[in-house]
């Protein structure tokens, strides 16, 4: 059996296999062919993963990334430039990459022709019978999302880590033991693209205002975040800031300084278990110590992990865990073992007294903000910001580069907006445009015990690939 025959039968194959025993059945993937927009990381995954089950593939993209030619050599369509702005006629489902903005001429094209359309998370999801764990929030999703990981580890319990960061989900399929939990990093992007998505576990790490010139607003951004929520059922478990949880509880209204966070608080069936101070949190911190329920976990010294963020990272990733029957032992294990992720408060050298820090996971204003908390005790920050703002009000960095800050080296897109919102700052402004003239000027003013720190606030993608790059090129300036 060869040709339509064969792939006919891996689709049929594939549609009608049950889950195995303790997982719910995925539901069937649309009939192909199928249309993929956007080829880079996530795209390019999806494409492969549907060619590898026998499916015809048009991708899609309006540039040209990396990595064509593997798609082409695996007998995948490419329409690129301005060819990928029409919709092929035989497509019957599009899959859209998370950076393909809802009003792409293919997208609405697609829903005009009553086609299907999902994301490349749901994709995933859809293609692997294991058991998922989402993270979501906005910030500390990679941190959090890593170190459930290393505690299914130190348990000895089989786990994979994919998503927004990483290995791409729909790349695992196939490739991973069923057996083995997925820890999924969800962006709001990939989650507003989901139809069906209801993960066993999901967790909201936090929740400040972020990516506003994509959603247009807070409660778009809010209801896009809400779907890693919304279809859980009563036997799976959701987790969420006990803050959060306590201010709806008791006033029927958001948690300070989030506009409207019903969408969240009401999706789905799942059971609610709580983290953070309040005294309905299950697992809680008081008095220096974190508490599971009625016993102690460990005191939060013990921690390797520093500062606030990342003693709610922790919190967060130890309720998942216990709520989903991890052994305690192992849990306080991982929090003392666990040293933290690449480009987020990444200590990479010190040269001559000064210490260099990359933070360029820091792609909005609420991360940059939580890391000049964690250095409120360096004599002097010298502060490189700036990329592709998103349409967020810098003016709320101002009094913390006033308190913490001893000068703001601005790069980028927005640099000039950022330096307007930083006026009466009380420290030196300057914009330099790239990075390698930012950095060469405050390794210049920094003294010994100071600080450089990229914590730019902004996305790279006006000058860099992905914020990953960007860390990297730190490094490279930084280390030679």
């Amino acid at each position: 059996m060869s040709g339509p025959a064969q792939r006919h039968a891996r689709r049929h194959a594939r549609r009608a296999h049950p889950a195995p025993p303790g997982r719910r059945r995925r539901p069937a993937l649309p009939p192909g062919p199928y249309a993929v927009l956007g080829l880079a990381r996530s795209g390019r995954a999806a494409a492969l993963a549907l060619a590898a089950h026998g499916e015809r593939v048009i991708g899609l993209d309006a540039g040209a990334p990396a990595g064509l030619d593997e798609l082409a050599a695996h007998g995948i369509e490419i329409y690129a430039g301005e060819l990928a702005a029409a919709l092929p006629a035989g497509a019957r489902a599009l899959i859209k990459s998370p950076g393909v903005p809802q009003q792409a001429a293919a997208v609405a094209a697609a829903r005009r022709r009553g086609l299907e359309v999902f994301g490349e998370l749901e994709l995933g999801w859809r293609m692997l019978p294991n058991q998922f764990i989402a993270v979501t929030g906005t910030n500390g999703k990679t941190t959090t999302a890593e170190l459930i990981g290393h505690m299914h580890r130190q348990a000895g319990l089989p786990v994979v880590i994919a998503g927004n960061v990483g290995t791409a989900l729909s790349g695992l399929a196939g490739k991973v033991p069923e057996r083995a939990t997925v820890v999924c990093e969800a962006s709001s992007f990939q989650l507003e693209d989901t139809v069906a998505f209801a993960p066993e576990a999901a967790v909201l790490v936090n929740l400040a205002p972020d990516h506003l010139d994509r959603h247009g607003s807070l409660g778009a951004y809010v209801r896009a975040k809400a779907n890693a929520f919304e279809r859980q059922h009563e036997q799976d478990v959701a987790v969420l800031p006990s803050s959060l949880l306590a201010a709806a509880t008791a006033s029927g209204r958001p948690a300070p300084g989030i506009q409207d966070a019903t969408p969240l608080l009401g999706a789905g069936r799942a059971r609610r278990v709580g983290f953070g101070a309040s005294p309905g949190a299950e697992l809680r911190e008081r008095d220096g110590e974190l508490w599971w329920r009625d016993r102690r976990l460990l005191a939060t010294a013990e921690l390797r992990l520093r500062g606030r963020h990342n003693l709610e990272n922790a919190m967060a990733a130890a309720a998942v865990c216990l709520a989903r029957g991890l052994e305690q032992e192992a849990v306080a294990a991982a929090l003392r073992s666990f040293a933290g992720v690449r480009h987020r408060l990444e200590e990479i050298a010190t040269r001559g007294g000064v210490r260099f820090i990359n933070d360029s996971k820091a792609t909005n204003i609420a991360s940059t903000l939580v890391a000049l908390e964690a250095l409120a005790g360096a004599p002097g920050v010298h502060l490189i910001l700036g990329g592709q703002g998103k349409g967020q009000d810098f003016a709320a960095l101002r009094d913390a580069v006033r308190a913490r800050c001893s000068g703001a080296y601005l790069i980028g897109e927005d640099a000039a907006v950022i330096a307007r919102a930083l006026t009466g700052a009380g420290v030196p402004v300057q914009v330099y445009g790239d990075l390698e003239r930012a950095l060469a000027s405050a390794t210049r003013a920094a003294a010994a015990g100071e600080v450089v720190l990229l914590s730019p606030a902004c996305a790279s993608f006006d000058q860099f690939s992905d914020f990953e790059a960007r860390g990297e090129r730190f490094r490279q300036l930084v280390c030679g």
